[in-house]
């Protein structure tokens, strides 16, 4: 049986007291997401280059 991807990798994560900064890149498209989690809120955005396009990266190993 063949190890399947997973559909979303971690590439780089901050932490802070109670503040958590990550990227996530989804493996099927390449986007890269910004996560951040302060107490008990929360937020999730692509990340956009200086044309206002999503930030791909290519070639994602797990």
């Amino acid at each position: 049986m063949s190890k399947q991807l997973k559909r979303f990798v971690w590439r780089e994560s901050q932490n802070g007291l109670f503040k958590e900064t990550r990227i996530i890149v989804d493996t099927q498209t390449g986007v890269n997401y910004l996560f951040v989690c302060e107490g008990y809120g929360g937020g999730l955005t692509p990340l956009l280059d200086e044309n206002g396009k999503p930030i791909i990266t290519k070639n994602i190993v797990e």
